[in-house]
């Protein structure tokens, strides 16, 4: 958390009465599409994937939540409102999960837990949305996973070749071709 923003002792001990472990077994799935969210968590190891079923049966993911990240469907769990996607363990995985309601009454009483949370959500959401949407509409489906290699080194032998077409737009077949000609 300390990337983001620095923590008063004071906020580091009110948030941590807050916080529980949660493990999750491989394939197991931490949120349901079209369940309101009510938590978010911090992802100790392990690695999660944030995707939609669309009515023809293509899974879409849109994100992929590795070591040090939190873990949420933001805008569901923000809006209170079912969520778009689901989020499913692809490795077994720990986190350590809060209370969205908890958190947000934490941020009203410390500013620097609310100046963590925005600089959290400026980094992973806002400017990394608008990269992914640029990328996606922009770029070649080689573009595309050459782009992905190259920011993502460490999750490309994490995970299944579906995983990253499902994440480039593309399907599993494509992207064997996209891999044979590099």
């Amino acid at each position: 958390m300390e990337q983001y923003a620095p923590l008063s002792e004071d906020a580091k001990q009110a948030f941590a009465v807050e916080l529980h472990f949660r493990e999750l077994k491989k394939k197991e799935v931490y949120l349901s599409q079209g369940e309101i969210p009510k938590k978010i968590a911090y992802v100790c190891s392990g690695l999660l994937s944030y995707y939609t079923i669309q009515e023809n049966g293509d899974v879409v993911i849109k994100r992929f939540f590795a070591e040090h990240s939190f873990v949420a469907s933001t805008a569901a769990l923000v809006k209170q409102t079912p969520g778009l996607f689901a989020i499913e363990a692809l490795e077994d995985s720990l986190l350590i999960e809060f209370r969205f309601e908890q958190f947000k009454q934490l941020m009203h009483h410390y500013t620097d837990i609310a100046f963590f949370w925005i600089n959290y959500l400026e980094e992973n959401w806002v400017a990394r949305k608008e990269e992914q949407e640029i990328t996606l509409k922009y770029l070649t489906a080689r573009e595309r996973y050459l782009n992905f290699i190259q920011n993502n080194p460490t999750l490309v032998n994490r995970l299944r070749q579906h995983h990253i077409a499902a994440f480039l737009g593309v399907t599993p077949t494509q992207l064997s071709r996209i891999r044979k000609e590099l």
